[in-house]
């Protein structure tokens, strides 16, 4: 019944938000948005929200990384604690800063502290004019990695050359303010060792996450697996089990967790950079960790030995690369005892499925697939607060509809993925349920008409409800949306490029609420509206 009368709160507050925007306040008037795309267009911009930052705190800030990247060496450095804000803080943000100009592919990057991933990014593609952009990501979850001196390693891999002249100039500073965190951050930061498939755990964990920066590879059919379709479809990217994916994570062999992938897209996806000039997709220059609640397998890690902890992404044909899954563990601690002990209780899972149809017609081709997997995992841990049974519980959904023509001039789909989890705590003071919901969609199509024209219409979702304990609950919603076209196989200059797009980030909770709408014509920011 709570979770009805939740919801049905967020209907109205979204509602009240709607008839309360109207249309927004343009940027730009009609008059000032060209007919056509030019030579230079509107810096890179996001509806998401920024990071909160502590009013009135002391502050200090760190140069993280200052680096220009042409090919694919890494930026090698080191990182030392800021002095001044102590060594306990309330809140650590970092932020990116980039340039670049000319022509250039868009691009993959991380950023490792002290072998740590704090960011994994993707670049916009430049005009040739220039343009800049900036990134800024709350870290505070990765203090007790930045309370020593660190090596610093950073690569946004790049070809430069004589057609691809794009140098991609970034700076990265973290800026630390004093006090104290609302949650209190992770005791430990792990990686995993020998290979990044080893972890050993502090003796008196109490609660374990990991987090896996899971993302397809830029080129190859694993940067578009959503689209890959099974044999005996006629397709240009393969895979012989059809689009679903799946990343996994075991224990010592057994399963641990399972998640819906995001579906990224970057900055020249969906075969038209025009889409993105301006607003990119939600996620690409954020890219979010998958997080994964190992807790019930503290007990089993608290042993002082080592353990084989892997990721793997179920779909991927046998044999082919195209995934990056690096690692990290975040681990808090009893602090009245040295060992905490406990077990694993419980695992049960459903038999995975995957259904993946292939329907041929007369020159036009579809493929309906139909997948899922449901995981539950329990434990306990006897800890200084008396014993702690943690039950967490994820099934995750796809559906999806392809279709294509004959030398695919056609190119269109329709696909939802869902990733519900449940993670209950039950402990002297009783149990505590907190729910998950996480929604993504993808509905678009690449067209080439008879004039040699591509044309991608394409709408993403990005959505989240968290139902906590206690009545605590929070809902966002970062929609996106575009239309762009353009000749093909002329010069950039000749291609008589248009295109519109925009995007809505929501997000409403006790706490209030946030709503930004933006929009784009031509490379010219026409709306930016904010209000609740």
């Amino acid at each position: 019944m709570r979770r009805r009368i939740v919801m049905s709160m967020i209907a109205g507050a979204t509602l009240l938000a709607s008839a309360l925007l109207g249309t927004g306040v343009p940027v730009a008037r009609a008059a000032d948005v060209p007919a056509e795309f030019g030579t230079d267009w509107h810096d890179p911009v996001t509806a998401a929200p920024p990071v909160s930052v502590p009013e009135h705190a002391r502050s200090c800030r760190v140069t993280l990384a200052k680096a220009q990247f042409r090919d694919f060496t890494p930026y090698r450095g080191t990182y030392t604690p800021p002095r001044g804000c102590g060594d306990r803080w309330s809140m650590v943000v970092l932020r990116l800063d980039g340039r670049v100009k000319g022509r250039q592919y868009d691009r993959l990057g991380y950023l490792h502290v002290g072998g740590v991933e704090v960011l994994r990014t993707s670049t916009p593609e430049p005009s040739p004019d220039g343009i800049e952009w900036h990134v800024e990501k709350d870290v505070t979850r990765y203090s007790d990695t930045f309370r020593g001196a660190r090596d610093v390693e950073m690569l946004i891999g790049n070809v430069v050359d004589d057609t691809y002249t794009g140098v991609i100039d970034v700076k990265v500073t973290l800026t630390f303010y004093a006090g104290r965190p609302q949650t209190a951050p992770p005791d430990k930061v792990l990686t995993l060792a020998d290979g990044g498939t080893t972890l050993t755990a502090p003796r008196n964990s109490e609660r374990i996450v990991a987090e896996v920066y899971a993302t397809g590879s830029g080129g190859g059919c694993e940067e578009f697996w959503y689209l890959t379709v099974a044999d005996p479809a006629s397709y240009s990217c393969k895979a012989d089990k059809g689009p679903y994916r799946e990343v996994r994570i075991e224990v010592d062999g057994r399963p641990a967790g399972i998640a819906a992938p995001f579906p990224n897209v970057w900055t020249g996806g969906w075969s038209n950079p025009y889409l993105w000039y301006v607003v990119p997709a939600p996620r690409a220059f954020d890219v979010k960790p998958i997080e994964y609640d190992l807790t019930p397998f503290a007990g089993l890690l608290n042993d002082g030995r080592p353990h084989r902890v892997e990721v793997s992404v179920a779909g991927v044909p046998e044999g082919q690369a195209g995934w990056s899954t690096p690692v990290n563990v975040l681990v808090w601690q009893d602090p009245h005892r040295a060992r905490v002990t406990g077990a694993l209780t419980g695992t049960t899972a459903s038999e995975p499925v995957n259904s993946s149809v292939y329907t041929p017609g007369t020159g036009e081709y579809r493929v309906d697939t139909d997948a899922g997997h449901r995981l539950t995992v329990s434990g306990y841990v006897d800890t200084s607060h008396g014993r702690v049974t943690t039950t967490v519980s994820r099934t995750l959904a796809n559906t999806s509809v392809h279709r294509w023509n004959d030398g695919e001039t056609t190119d269109a789909l329709d696909a939802t993925w869902t990733d519900d989890q449940s993670v209950t705590v039950r402990a002297a003071g009783g149990p505590r349920t907190t729910r998950t919901r996480l929604t993504y969609t993808m509905n678009g199509a690449v067209t080439v008409g008879t004039d040699h024209r591509l044309r991608t219409e394409l709408a993403l979702g990005d959505r989240a409800v968290v139902l906590g304990p206690e009545g605590g609950w929070s809902w966002s919603d970062d929609s996106y949306r575009g239309d762009a076209s353009y000749l093909l196989d002329v010069p950039r200059d000749q291609r008589h490029a248009v295109g519109k797009s925009g995007e809505r980030y929501r997000r409403y909770g006790p706490d209030g609420c946030y709503d930004r709408s933006l929009a784009t014509a031509q490379g010219v920011l026409t709306e930016d509206h904010s209000g609740c």
